[in-house]
């Protein structure tokens, strides 16, 4: 194990004063400054988890009969399940497995069942939750499946804020401990939806988060259950 001091020659020596001149140093600031600025951050990803073991599930069951009845149907059983699987898996991937929102620095990239939006800070005019989750910008609204609002957890967070606010009625909890408190009593989609306008207010300034909305469909998910259909449509028309 080295120590943070690993030098071979004697700690005691004095050491020469630096002999950069000061533009130099000057220069190596600024570089630092620069960096510091150009640096990129990890997006933050925000998903249902809710949702996306829902979807594993109904996969699972879905291949089971799916397989099952491939193997042992008889007649049209083995196209039509086959044609049908073509056609859900794509369907319960798409609204279960496949929604995300991932926020960074410079945008807001939403990722929906059929289409992912892709949003400059700047553009973003408001993010707001009332019976679903959804984001205003360049004059359209997009709603994030990822972020779920769940009437019932609003009233389980409505229940412990006032239950809490009966048993400390003089305020003795310090006023930080009180707002942390409340935030953690607050349904989830609520406090995500708080965290994206938060980051929407604070980077939609920087240079890198100018630009106007981008949507594109996700044909991946579109083409094989469009497939899926045709061909269980032709099956069932032709037997």
């Amino acid at each position: 194990m080295t120590s943070p001091d690993d030098s071979s020659h004697d700690s005691s020596a004095p050491r020469e004063p630096d002999q950069g001149t000061a533009g130099q140093r000057g220069q190596g600031a600024a570089d630092q400054g620069t960096a510091h600025e150009g640096t990129e951050y990890a997006d933050r990803v925000y998903r249902s988890v809710g949702g996306i073991v829902g979807g594993v599930l109904l996969l699972a069951i879905g291949a089971w009969l799916g397989i099952d009845a491939v193997i042992r149907g008889e007649g049209r059983t083995p196209w039509v399940a086959l044609a049908g699987l073509l056609l859900a898996v794509p369907l319960v991937v798409a609204f279960t497995v496949r929604p995300a929102v991932y926020a960074g620095a410079d945008r807001l990239r939403v990722r929906n069942p059929f289409r992912t939006i892709t949003l400059p800070w700047a553009s973003v005019e408001a993010v707001r939750a009332g019976y679903s989750s959804e984001v205003l910008a360049g004059g359209a609204k997009y709603q994030l499946w990822a972020v779920p609002v769940s009437l019932r957890q609003r009233k389980r967070a409505t229940r412990r804020q006032a239950r809490a606010a009966t048993e400390d009625p003089f305020r003795r909890t310090s006023v930080q401990a009180a707002v942390d408190a409340d935030d953690e009593r607050r349904a989830q989609a609520d406090r995500t939806i708080d965290e994206l306008r938060s980051l929407a207010e604070t980077n939609a300034t920087r240079e890198g988060a100018q630009g106007a909305p981008e949507v594109r469909w996700a044909f991946e998910v579109i083409a094989p259950a469009v497939a899926g259909a045709v061909l269980l449509v032709v099956v069932l028309a032709l037997t």
